[in-house]
């Protein structure tokens, strides 16, 4: 496995509609392992293909507290929540930005696995979050046109250090 060089906005690729993955090879295996590997080293929680400079509908993220590893290809979002919720986000490819931004709280989505073969999961908040950001991703939409209210540095420390002295 590599480490891949994320692409930070602005970048044209990250504004772009990715086009659909059609070939499932030892390549689209290699690039996703790769962009596992970036993800952790950068201490992200999901990537998607544009944002290591491929414009393909694939994205890596990790979900739940086992963290398990979900590789999303041709992803395509069939049911949302009306109840939505706003929380805190950031991005790799926006170092030092982070922001709420309101979601739906649930989503359904049908995509394909590494090999081709077709899967539907449903996921819940923290979960359902992570994976509308990615597919956004892969949509040329970027997260900070969904910002309602933008956090500095100092104001995500302090809230981490008060999250420290309640617990």
């Amino acid at each position: 496995m590599a480490l891949l060089e994320i692409v930070k906005n602005p970048a044209k690729i990250l504004e772009t509609k990715a086009a659909e993955v059609t070939k499932f090879n030892a390549d689209l295996a290699k690039l996703l392992d790769d962009m596992y590997e970036t993800m952790l080293e950068n201490d992200g929680v999901g990537i998607a293909a544009p944002q290591v400079n491929k414009s393909i509908q694939a994205a890596v993220v990790e979900l739940g507290e086992e963290r398990d590893v979900l590789e999303l290809i041709n992803p395509v979002i069939v049911e949302v929540s009306e109840d939505t919720g706003v929380d805190m986000e950031g991005c790799l490819s926006f170092p030092d930005l982070y922001g709420d931004v309101e979601r739906p709280l649930y989503v359904k989505v049908q995509a394909q696995d590494r090999t081709g073969a077709l899967y539907e999961l449903e996921a819940y908040d923290y979960d359902a979050r992570v994976i509308q950001h990615e597919i956004d991703h892969l949509h040329g939409i970027l997260f900070d046109k969904k910002i309602t209210r933008t956090y500095t540095l100092q104001e995500i420390e302090e809230m981490y250090a008060e999250e420290d002295e309640e617990q």
